[in-house]
């Protein structure tokens, strides 16, 4: 009796799914082998009490990189838009005559897009303002943020990926290392960009007429000692290819390219690379500042870009002068959550870019964070930084020169097992909506039809 009270609600879960989702939309997922009970989904008007789509709504789902809708409104209400992050230099010793007898001191504040550009011009205003040689060493001060243990092969075994490297209140240009390769004859040239002081570069990646031109990666990227060791084989008549690795600890990385721009600067260096502390009592001898807030949540959420998002978090954490951690960051974001009020009990916030097994949120939740970002003061801001359907971001591709295209801003997150996707769609009647579908199951990869399909179904539709 308890197994048929069973299929009964089973039954009527399926019929009440399909009742609610366009034809299109089911028709898809039961091509791509997704069942009902793995997607959750709203869609509503953007100044609705309800939705018109309710589809597992309240279950806690993975949400992926649309996490980072949460983190970005979060930050740009607490920190403001024109939050900026500074880099500050300090001299622990005497500069006489260009000669600086003595350390250089680094102290980061977390800045997420602290690049080799923007490197490059502050250390030469630092040659500017007289600092020559130095005959001391280059100390780094990471105290603005808290001890962290990261593991970068934790995620998916794959610790050279740049989207795996971990947060660092001294980051400089994300850890990482871009690698364009070119395809000559049966080799191929390799170009590695920031160049590192004190290591060489071993290309061994050959061009293969049997690889397809959209496949799997078939090389990789190692550290073997001081040795930048590439490997493998890249399509023989496919173009050029371009990949991103982080091979190098923060610190080293961080000698490594500064010894390289400040001898093309034509200073000179005698030490080596330490941790330690700034010179108690001094100011610093030059501060860089980062772009603002505004600016950099358009990296984060158009391109999903990972290690920028874990930084934003963890600056969220920095309080009364102690260090910030990832505890403090959690409760920076729910008391941000109380005094809407937004109640989310489910809520699971690993690192604030998504980039997690345990993070959680439900549809509805995460369809409230999008219709509370409509009454923001910053608004604009948060929109702004969304991915524009088929132009440009993660979603440049999807619906490409159609009529669809430039109707809808989309934040997009992608794991092994998870296909979600989150924002807002301007339909044809003149309205705006708010569209979040969320798929957990093995068969994730294959659901972008059937959110295609949905976001189709609002944009003609209403």
């Amino acid at each position: 009796m308890n197994n048929l009270i069973a299929l009964i609600l089973l039954c009527l879960s399926h019929a009440s799914f399909a009742a609610n989702l366009p034809e299109s939309v089911l028709d898809a997922l039961k091509h791509a082998h997704i069942p009902p009970g793995s997607v959750g989904v709203v869609v509503q008007e953007e100044s609705a009490s309800h939705p018109i789509i309710s589809v597992n709504a309240d279950v806690a789902m993975n949400p992926a990189s649309t996490m980072k809708l949460l983190t970005t409104l979060s930050a740009l209400e607490t920190l403001g838009p024109a939050y900026r992050w500074k880099t500050e230099a300090y001299l622990d010793g005497k500069l006489e005559n260009g000669v600086l007898r003595g350390n250089l001191v680094f102290k980061g504040y977390g800045d997420p897009k602290f690049t080799v550009e923007q490197f490059w011009l502050w250390l030469r205003e630092l040659r500017q303002r007289g600092l020559r040689e130095i005959r001391g060493d280059i100390v780094l001060d990471h105290s603005f943020f808290a001890p962290l243990t990261h593991d970068p092969a934790e995620f998916d075994n794959d610790p050279t990926r740049a989207y795996n490297v971990g947060p660092n209140a001294l980051l400089l240009n994300f850890n990482a290392l871009h690698l364009h390769l070119i395809p000559d004859g049966k080799t191929t040239l390799a170009l590695l960009e920031p160049e590192l002081a004190g290591y060489t570069v071993n290309n061994r990646i050959v061009t293969s007429a049997k690889l397809p031109c959209h496949g799997a990666d078939a090389y990789s990227a190692r550290l073997d000692g001081h040795a930048i060791v590439l490997e493998g084989a890249i399509p023989q008549d496919c173009g050029e290819a371009d990949d991103y690795f982080s091979l190098l600890p923060h610190d080293d990385y961080f000698f490594a390219v500064f010894s390289s721009l400040w001898r093309e600067l034509g200073g000179t260096l005698q030490g080596k690379v330490r941790e330690g502390s700034v010179p108690p009592g001094q100011t610093a001898f030059a501060t860089h500042v980062s772009p603002e807030l505004s600016e950099v949540i358009r990296d984060i959420n158009k391109f999903s870009n990972n290690t920028m998002a874990r930084q934003l978090f963890l600056t969220m954490g920095a309080s009364d002068g102690q260090p910030a951690d990832i505890a403090h960051s959690i409760a920076s974001v729910r008391q941000w959550l109380q005094q809407q009020p937004l109640k989310f009990p489910e809520l699971v916030m690993e690192n604030g870019a998504g980039l997690s097994r345990k993070a959680r949120i439900s549809a509805r939740h995460l369809a409230e964070v999008l219709q509370r970002a409509t009454r923001s003061l910053y608004s604009a801001e948060l929109q702004a930084s969304l991915p524009i359907l088929g132009l440009d971001g993660t979603v440049k591709k999807r619906f490409k020169d159609c009529s669809l295209t430039g109707h809808a801003h989309l934040k997009t997150g992608t794991l092994d097992g998870v296909k979600s996707i989150a924002g807002y769609v301007h339909a044809q009647g003149g309205k705006q909506w708010i569209v979040v579908f969320i798929i957990n199951h093995p068969n994730a990869a294959g659901g972008q039809a059937a959110q295609d399909a949905l976001i189709e179904w609002v944009q003609t539709n209403h």
